[in-house]
């Protein structure tokens, strides 16, 4: 303690002195903070949201304080369309596509995005508070959580450790039980990296998590999560951003076919018929980001989005045609004149 009765602390990496004898939540307040909407990390450990008033800064004290950033019509006449629900650990939801919150120009835009998609779940990167702009806007002031089911995720991990240690706090921060993982290999194609996902799987399976886990195009990787706790599989469709589109239908196929949990594409998705493809394909969902965000008009992609998820759907349930060799004719030509 300093001889002003100060402690010397570090906040998101950032050295600080603060009066002595501050209770966290007093801290967060000092930071401009709501405590209800955070999460703490201290010394390594979670701190408990409800324990935040209690707990007492001490000196040399190290903090993380996170919190969730951008990193997700039914026809009346169409009967049997509204109850097609699909489910994910438990939890029933009608539209078939998430969407993420990143690359947005701003939150209103985002909030706009999600709404024209019919979405219901979002997901949403757990990141460093911003202790230097005390009124900077957040984007549960936008979607709200209450309204969404917010699906944290790693991005950016690349070690089972780290990504278990984030979703720790963004189960602090929100509650949330319902995560999106993925561990990443390598900087350059953002592909997976299957044992550090498997291992990551596993920790949070085992503490309570339901991990929707994004993967290679691996059926035997992805028969491998579900025993270790996954509750969906989601694997690429081509490298994340791309915009490429689906480019291995026959082991998506495969993997639907094999799972026992839903099967949802994750990454490539470029324009709505490549979501269209991935529901044709019988999968559960689609998960997009890039390819509503960076569009020109990122409204009317999301609503595009939202429109090509349901065709495919329904054209998987209704049955494709059969596919053959040679011309058939729609007319008979029995009779003819």
């Amino acid at each position: 303690m300093g001889i002003d009765g100060t402690f010397s602390i570090r906040v998101n990496g950032e050295h600080r002195r603060v009066e002595g004898g501050i209770s966290v939540a007093d801290l967060a307040r000092e930071m401009g903070l709501d405590p209800a909407r955070v999460a703490v990390e201290r010394n390594g450990e979670i701190a408990p949201r409800s324990t935040l008033a209690e707990v007492q800064v001490a000196d040399g004290d190290d903090f993380e304080i996170v919190h969730f950033v951008g990193g997700g019509d039914h026809a009346g006449a169409l009967q049997g369309v509204d109850e097609d629900l699909w489910t994910v650990a438990g939890r029933s939801f009608r539209s078939r596509l998430i969407v993420g919150t990143g690359k947005y120009k701003n939150f209103a835009q985002n909030a706009a995005a999600v709404e024209a998609s019919g979405a219901e779940i979002v997901t949403v990167a757990v990141r460093r508070v911003n202790i230097h702009d005390r009124g900077a806007p957040m984007l549960t002031d936008f979607i709200d959580p209450k309204r969404y089911t917010y699906l944290p995720n790693t991005a950016g991990c690349f070690t089972a450790e780290d990504a278990v240690r984030t979703l720790r706090l963004a189960r602090e921060a929100g509650g949330w039980t319902l995560v999106k993982l993925e561990v990443l290999g390598e900087a350059k194609t953002l592909y997976p990296d299957m044992l550090e996902t498997l291992r990551a799987t596993e920790t949070l399976a085992a503490e309570g998590f339901e991990p929707m886990v994004y993967c290679a195009d691996d059926p035997i990787a992805a028969r491998r999560l579900e025993d270790a706790g996954a509750v969906a599989i989601m694997p690429l469709g081509a490298p994340i951003g791309s915009g490429l589109g689906l480019q291995n239908e026959v082991m998506i196929r495969i993997m639907v076919e094999g799972a026992r949990v839903p099967v949802l594409v994750d990454a490539g998705v470029g324009t709505a018929s490549d979501a269209a493809v991935a529901m044709e394909l019988g999968c559960d969902g689609v998960l997009m980001n890039t390819a509503i965000a960076e569009a020109k008009n990122p409204v009317l992609m999301a609503r595009a989005m939202r429109l090509s998820i349901e065709a495919g759907r329904m054209a998987y349930r209704a049955g494709r045609m059969g596919k053959r060799r040679y011309a058939d004719p729609s007319s008979p030509l029995a009779g003819l004149i």
